[in-house]
């Protein structure tokens, strides 16, 4: 996967400098290791937490930061400011982040294609586009049987090509992340064919379709509901379904329960354990819980904010980086990411 001159181009001028960037890294308090913020709920995670590293606050700045996405071969991160309108930049070696796209139509989930295209759920105009290698923007979706879609939300790439992705429509609930509307769909999960631009409803039993990831070996898929519970008691769940021919979805159920709070975005390691963005629990619920394939709860990574999304990345994939409320983070950890280009 090459970085195009034609994506580069899309960058504006306006930045953080580097300067910047290692002025705040001077002025943070040191953190005693192994850090405090890195907590081993079952011993299945002891091997994850890299003792002498810390998480560290890269920059700040945002209204509501989302849909972080690695790009490997440029060595930088984009990551969604929903509310500001725009796409950022975070680059690796200097540390400097900038305006990637403004407007962005608001957008908010990010993801790489299979040829190393930059995919995007936007808001505003309520549509998937992908960023071709020459910068121009290529129109996906936006409508399915002849009607608009509501907000697509969160997206990730089947090894097929195949893109999945989850509409709850948040960008037409009010004018803050895009612009109210009245729903003429369901919220579900869709596949979508980028050759044919055939979509199909994959999931459709769930409130408020959000994030979603496959298991390292695509047989499964997680999909985060964060609608709001109806009865005393049900769960904000993460659900698992099976995937079928890589095409179809079935078996749904309960993978794990949020509760007091709600997860978000969600991304798997290439040992299967499910990392979810954690928040609306209360301070010591933000930040990352980290869950066994069997479900079980063994890590937590506490952050002063709450986390809306996360991905891996780094040279090494080893790096979690987390889109949390104002603020972009980091943990390098003791695992790669599954699916990181």
């Amino acid at each position: 996967m090459n970085v195009t001159a034609g994506v580069a181009a899309t960058l504006a001028t306006r930045s953080w400098s580097a300067a910047d960037a290692q002025a705040e890294q001077r002025e943070r308090t040191p953190v005693p290791y192994p850090d405090a913020a890195v907590e081993i709920v079952d011993q299945r995670f002891a091997k994850y937490r890299v003792g002498n590293a810390a998480v560290e606050r890269l920059w700040t700045g945002a209204r509501w930061a989302e849909g972080p996405v690695w790009f490997g071969d440029g060595r930088y991160l984009l990551f969604s400011d929903i509310p500001n309108n725009r796409m950022m930049r975070w680059l690796e070696d200097t540390g400097e982040v900038s305006v990637f796209r403004s407007p962005s139509n608001y957008s908010n989930g990010n993801f790489r294609d299979r040829e190393g295209r930059l995919v995007t759920c936007e808001h505003d105009s309520r549509r998937v586009t992908r960023t071709e290698h020459d910068g121009t923007v290529t129109v996906l979706i936006d409508q399915f049987e002849g009607k608009k879609l509501n907000a697509p939300n969160d997206i990730v790439v089947h090894s097929d090509g195949a893109i999945w992705f989850t509409d709850p429509g948040y960008g037409i609930m009010g004018n803050y992340e895009g612009h109210k509307a009245e729903f003429e769909l369901p919220a579900v999960v869709y596949r979508l064919e980028p050759k044919t631009r055939a979509a199909t409803v994959v999931a459709s039993d769930m409130d408020k379709p959000n994030g979603l990831c496959f298991s390292p070996d695509e047989k499964k898929l997680y999909i985060v509901d964060t609608g709001v519970p109806k009865r005393k008691g049900d769960p904000s769940p993460i659900r698992v379904y099976d995937v079928e021919e890589g095409k179809r979805l079935k078996n749904g159920r309960l993978f794990a329960n949020m509760l007091p709070g709600s997860s978000d975005g969600i991304r798997c390691d290439v040992d299967g354990n499910v990392w979810s963005a954690a928040g609306w629990g209360g301070a010591e619920f933000n930040g990352v819980h980290v869950f066994a394939p069997d479900g079980t709860l063994i890590g937590k990574i506490h952050l002063p904010e709450t986390c809306a999304n996360l991905c891996f990345g780094g040279a090494k994939k080893n790096r979690l980086f987390m889109a949390a409320s104002q603020s972009l983070y980091a943990l390098y950890v003791g695992t790669e990411g599954a699916q990181t280009p």
